[in-house]
Order: structure tokens, then C-alpha cells, then sequence
């Protein structure tokens, strides 16, 4: 077993967001995601099969849902359940926007 930082090796890419997998199992995966300035393409909804508990580790964004939308910055999580259709309204564009994501069924 070794030591990792989720802060270690972060990728600047302003052309795309970046997934990395620290962690999957049968029932589980978690992603550490960055984001620069990227959202989601207009009219696009995630329509997943997973739970999704999502935090900002840093950075600010805005996740929007059919019928509201939440602002989120450093520290502040959601735990969105499947098939509640979301997108990324926004991103940072002058920072990084670092995600720690874990999708897992219930």
C-alpha cells in the first residue's frame, strides 16, 4: 500500500476536464475530478444509474438540476441519487475546480 495526495499531479487542461479513478469496487468507484472552466454542453443532463456524492475540494461550481440550482465552494458536498438528472452549470475559470467524487449503488 502506498501513500497518495489527491492533490498530487493535478492536470491543468483548460480543453477538457480531467477524471482520474483512485478507487473502484463491485458497488463502488471513486474519481477525483478537475475542472477548468468546463461545464457541461448545453441542453446535456447526467442521467445516471449510480448515487452520486460529490464535494469541492477546491474551487467553486454550480450544478444546476431541472428544478433548482446549487452553488458549491470548497468544502461543500451533495449526495445526488440516480437518475436525478444534473448537469455542470459552471466552473472556475480563474482556478481549479477539484472534485472528489464516489458514485456507488444502494
Amino acid at each position: 500500500m502506498n501513500k497518495l495526495n489527491i492533490f498530487d499531479n493535478l492536470p491543468i487542461d483548460k480543453s477538457s476536464e480531467q477524471f482520474t479513478e483512485l478507487s473502484k469496487k463491485e458497488d463502488i468507484r471513486i474519481e477525483r475530478i478537475v475542472s477548468n472552466g468546463q461545464k457541461s454542453k448545453k441542453d446535456f443532463w447526467y442521467d445516471q444509474d449510480e448515487n452520486e456524492f460529490v464535494m469541492v475540494l477546491e474551487g467553486h461550481a454550480i450544478i444546476e438540476f431541472e428544478d433548482k440550482e446549487i452553488v458549491l465552494h470548497k468544502g461543500d458536498y451533495i449526495d445526488i441519487k440516480a437518475h436525478r438528472k444534473h448537469r455542470v452549470k459552471y466552473t472556475s475559470e480563474k482556478e481549479s475546480t477539484i472534485w472528489l467524487a464516489v458514485f456507488y449503488k444502494s
